[in-house]
């Protein structure tokens, strides 16, 4: 039995999120970061998806191997099979060694269990985008048929947000934009997102308020410094996502409204 959708009005999702499992005190997008992120208290966290030549959905931020695995050239081309076997530890420290790439499965297998919740941002490589907003989404659509909570997908690629929407439009989902674009808020709209995801240097009050009269969540990557999240807390912002989940550790634990409580913390430490 599928668990229904939640209201469109519904949002689920705390206002801490970690980047890539824990941010850059791990060997990002495997289990060992998002192990260490909810050590840290995090209850949510953001990675990035992608499909190998046979159409698995497995985690990875770049279209190439070389920065984060010993593989090299386009991830995209390769089986599961061959993924697999690369370690994407060792790069990161020894104590990582032999970590393997995750798939998307074994996430939410792991997530479910833990009563975790994601932001998938769908990461196609070069020319695959359709394709991949419709496979992650169908896979999300199963994986997680018994969770009230579904994961919110999000991505750059307008192409793969269409396809997602058609393929699953009951699952929630963002539009990420690397710079303030005002036709961005009419896009989201288009696609029937549920919120902006907005490179946090080009936020501030006036345009959180346009997302949010939109009638949109707004959310920002990567904030890793106390003050500038403590500005965005306070101009209204949704969702905040971070490296730093050692520095936000004890807001990550009390959860949503943050935005007064770290100007108090900061002006007290």
């Amino acid at each position: 039995m599928t668990t229904p959708a939640l209201p469109p009005d519904h949002w689920p999702y705390p206002s801490w999120i970690a980047h890539r499992g824990a941010g850059t005190m791990a060997p990002e997008n495997t289990l060992a970061a998002f192990r260490l992120g909810a050590d840290h208290g995090f209850a949510m966290f953001e990675c990035d998806v992608k499909l190998s030549a046979d159409g698995e959905p497995f985690l990875l931020h770049d279209a190439e191997l070389d920065r984060t695995t010993n593989g090299q050239g386009v991830a995209g081309v390769h089986s599961w099979d061959a993924l697999s076997r690369l370690d994407a530890g060792s790069w990161h420290g020894r104590a990582y060694a032999g970590e393997p790439l995750l798939r998307l499965e074994a996430l939410s297998r792991w997530l479910q269990s833990l009563g975790l919740m994601v932001n998938l941002e769908i990461k196609p490589s070069p020319g695959d985008d359709a394709r991949t907003g419709r496979v992650v989404a169908e896979r999300v659509r199963t994986l997680w048929a018994q969770s009230e909570v579904k994961p919110l997908l999000s991505s750059f690629s307008l192409d793969a947000l269409r396809a997602a929407a058609q393929a699953a439009p009951e699952l929630p989902r963002a539009l990420l934009l690397d710079r303030w674009q005002p036709e961005g808020i009419d896009e989201a709209l288009l696609l029937g997102c549920r919120a902006l995801v907005v490179q946090q240097a080009f936020l501030n009050d006036r345009r959180i308020d346009a997302i949010h009269a939109a009638g949109l969540k707004s959310m920002a990557y990567t904030v890793n410094d106390a003050e500038r999240a403590g500005t965005l807390w306070l101009s209204g912002l949704d969702g905040l996502i971070t490296d730093r989940v050692d520095l936000f550790e004890p807001q990550a634990r009390l959860g949503a409204c943050p935005g007064q409580r770290l100007v108090v913390d900061l002006a007290t430490a």
